[in-house]
């Protein structure tokens, strides 16, 4: 079992997505919320922070961000307290971050900080990142993210990056797919523009051009969760694990 860190390290998840693919069952309720298994996507979320031992989560939405609100509260059914970031447009995964940075960090102690998509499902034991979220705010360490990398999909079978022992590389011949997990410094969203939509890959793609953006590879269950044939697939999945 993982040993929980002392430092009060924050989670952020990314819910403002409008959910195209997943049309029309997004059409009326917001994709985080949509339900496998007996839960809401986001649910499972926030109970595998909590149980890794993040109790302040942001979460930022656009598209219903009201129902998603209205849904979670202020997170103290999941032993979290949650803290929101609405977007009038949607600022993309970069942008949203940098738009919470005000709720995810502050001037006394800027501790490096977990993001997670919302439309993810994933077993992984979060708690298994603190080690390298204590080694992120050494200040020897110059460290911009650190990602986890997954197998490639079906859907997605070229990949995204390389994995070179610990650094993530542009190229490579077996290539991985990111899976929506990070763990980021505020300082990798020092040029986005506050307000502006900015996507996070091309941030990426820098850091690791300066070799700072380390990862590692998660070979459990882990699904991208983007059309509604696999929101069925997971909720079959899930229901058999119940079981």
């Amino acid at each position: 079992m993982a040993i929980l860190s002392s430092v009060p390290y924050k989670a952020m998840i990314l819910a403002a997505g409008r959910g195209e693919r997943m049309r029309p069952l997004t059409d009326a309720v917001p994709k985080p919320l949509l339900k496998a298994g007996g839960h809401a996507l986001i649910e499972y979320q926030l109970r595998s922070l909590a149980r890794a031992g993040f109790s302040d989560i942001v979460i930022n939405h656009a598209y219903l961000g009201e129902m998603i609100e209205n849904a979670l509260g202020n997170g103290e059914r999941y032993g979290v307290n949650i803290r929101y970031s609405p977007e009038k447009i949607v600022l993309e995964t970069a942008g949203g971050i940098a738009n919470a940075l005000p709720l995810l960090t502050n001037q006394s102690s800027d501790l490096p900080f977990l993001v997670i998509n919302a439309d993810i499902y994933c077993a992984m034991d979060y708690a298994l990142l603190l080690p390298e979220m204590d080694a992120m705010q050494s200040s020897t360490n110059q460290g911009l993210a650190h990602l986890v990398l997954v197998s490639n999909p079906p859907h997605h079978s070229e990949g995204d990056f390389a994995l070179h022992g610990d650094q993530v590389t542009l190229t490579g011949n077996h290539k991985l797919t990111f899976s929506g997990i990070g763990i980021y410094r505020s300082q990798l969203f020092d040029t986005v523009k506050p307000g502006l939509p900015v996507k996070l890959a091309p941030l990426l793609r820098q850091g690791m051009q300066e070799k700072k953006v380390s990862g590692e590879f998660f070979s459990g269950q882990w699904v991208d969760v983007g059309t509604p044939e696999r929101l069925e697939l997971l909720d079959q999945q899930l229901k058999c694990q119940s079981e």
